[in-house]
């Protein structure tokens, strides 16, 4: 996977958008990169960069390559590559990652486990 810089990131950097009047419960699975900014519930498997935007609410557990948290997500992430927590983001659950970055403001509540091969 190509590096990319998140901060950079714009709607059309992304194959697919859940938008903000979106609310969705069930599993969800896709490859490439997407950007919720609405609400989902259940279950997420992603091969691809998974962006949570700064008002989205994600009730799920989460593996993916790359996480970027910008809004509220309660579950369990599982990033192969990194997770990201941003200044607005908000994490209720545990992290297994090789990488994680975390700026000043963000919440996260959990354990963290970061093993130099991460699922």
């Amino acid at each position: 996977m190509t590096d990319v810089h998140t901060d950079t990131l714009e709607d059309e950097d992304f194959d697919t958008i859940l938008p903000p009047d979106v609310d969705f419960s069930g599993d969800l699975n896709f490859e490439k990169p997407f950007l919720i900014q609405g609400k989902i519930s259940g279950k997420i498997n992603a091969r691809g960069i998974l962006v949570i935007d700064k008002d989205a609410v994600v009730d799920a557990d989460i593996s993916a390559p790359r996480v970027v948290i910008r809004g509220t997500v309660t579950g369990n992430v599982s990033a192969s590559e990194k997770v990201e927590l941003s200044g607005t983001g908000r994490l209720q659950g545990n992290v297994d990652t090789p990488k994680i970055m975390m700026e000043t403001g963000c919440i996260f509540n959990g354990l963290c486990s970061m093993d130099e091969k991460a699922p």
